[in-house]
Formats: C-alpha cells, sequence, structure tokens
C-alpha cells in the first residue's frame, strides 16, 4: 500500500504554472501507488480567518476544517505548493496554516506546560516537499531577503510540528520564462517526488522457473 500524502495548492489562477506543478504532482504520486489527498484552497473558498472559538484545542470545528485536520495527522507526507508573494505565501495558504495545524493535531505541549515552552511535534509526515515559484532572481532573493520561506516553512511550522525532513524548490524566473522551460521544471518536480516518494509497489516475488 502507499503513503498517505497532503498535496496543499494556493494560487488563484487556474492556468498557472503552481496548477500545472499541482497537476504533475497529483499524477507523479499515483503513479508511484500513493493515496493522495489533494486541495485547491482557492477553488474550494477556503476562509482563512481562524474565529476565536476556534483557538482552544478541544474546540468543535467546522466539518470542512475537521476534515483537513484528520487528512493532514494521517498523512505520510505532505506538500506545499505556493507562489512567492512578499516572501511569503498567499494569505490563504497562512490561514490553512492558522486553522489546521493546531494544537492537538500537529503539535501539543507537554502536561504543565502552559504554552511557554517548546511544543511536541505530532504530525507523522517524515517528509514535505514545498514548490515555489517567483518573478525575484535567485541572486537577489538570497543577497536583499535572505530566502524567508525557507526559515517559514521548515524551522518555524513543519519542524515545530514534528516533521523531519524538509525539502523545498523555487522555480523562477516565472514570467519571463519559456514553454521548454517550464516543462523542464515539471519533469523537475517529478524527479524530487520520486527521490523522495519511491514507489510503493512491491516488486514480484523470485520463485523461480
Amino acid at each position: 500500500m502507499g503513503t498517505k500524502i497532503s498535496v496543499i495548492l494556493a494560487h488563484p489562477g487556474q492556468g498557472s504554472l503552481n496548477h500545472a506543478i499541482a497537476e504533475t504532482t497529483r499524477q507523479t504520486l499515483r503513479d508511484l501507488g500513493h493515496e493522495v489527498y489533494f486541495h485547491d484552497l482557492y477553488r474550494e473558498h477556503f476562509d482563512p480567518i481562524l474565529p476565536s472559538e476556534e483557538l482552544r484545542s478541544d474546540a468543535v470545528l467546522d466539518g470542512q476544517i475537521e476534515r483537513y485536520c484528520r487528512e493532514v495527522a494521517e498523512s505520510g507526507g505532505i506538500i506545499l505548493i505556493h507562489p512567492n508573494w512578499w516572501g511569503q505565501p498567499p494569505a490563504v495558504m497562512k490561514g490553512w496554516v492558522d486553522r489546521v495545524l493546531r494544537a492537538g493535531i500537529a503539535y501539543q505541549f507537554l502536561p504543565g506546560d502552559a504554552g511557554e515552552g517548546v511544543p511536541i511535534g505530532l504530525l507523522k509526515a517524515n517528509t514535505a516537499v514545498i514548490f515555489n515559484t517567483s518573478n525575484t532572481p535567485v541572486e537577489r532573493e538570497l543577497s536583499a531577503f535572505g530566502d524567508p520561506l525557507q526559515s517559514l516553512w521548515q524551522t518555524c511550522i513543519l519542524e515545530f510540528c514534528g516533521v523531519r525532513r524538509v525539502v523545498r524548490k523555487m522555480f523562477g524566473v516565472v514570467i519571463t520564462s519559456t514553454l521548454e522551460q517550464r516543462l523542464e521544471w515539471l519533469e523537475q518536480v517529478k524527479r524530487i517526488l520520486e527521490e523522495n516518494f519511491p514507489n510503493s509497489h512491491s516488486a514480484l516475488p523470485n520463485i523461480g522457473a
């Protein structure tokens, strides 16, 4: 049996490179024998606003949010796909983090810890892969901004929630890219997925002649 993998997409343009990456991701994972939980946050009209009643770890959740929480808790892998906007993910993706990677689902504090200590990560996913797109050249991104998305996803969020391995790939510059370049990027997506989520199909046993 394959691994359950959550794939979360955040881009408003249906014809975007992000959507092509998401479709390549879905197809590749299925070809590798994995079960995919796929969500296009814009298309699903995901509400990124965290209501005050959800702040409690024992809150009764909306049915949609409960489903997102259950799926990410069950997943052995997580894939996040979004553009780099102001060194951050789109607001709808940040809202997904706020509402879904919640206490009791993604992390918990030790007994007696009121929230000031270091929590225990609860996610069972060993690996997370992040695909980003950008219109900023890599050299300028690193020299001027220091790649804030790497710190955000790896240190501030995923490792905090127990994910041990975070792989991230930025594709750019998108706005001036050719069709040939985009097709090569999609091939890179496939290779990264094959390396990090190997084929789950067992080889047939050698039973002799």
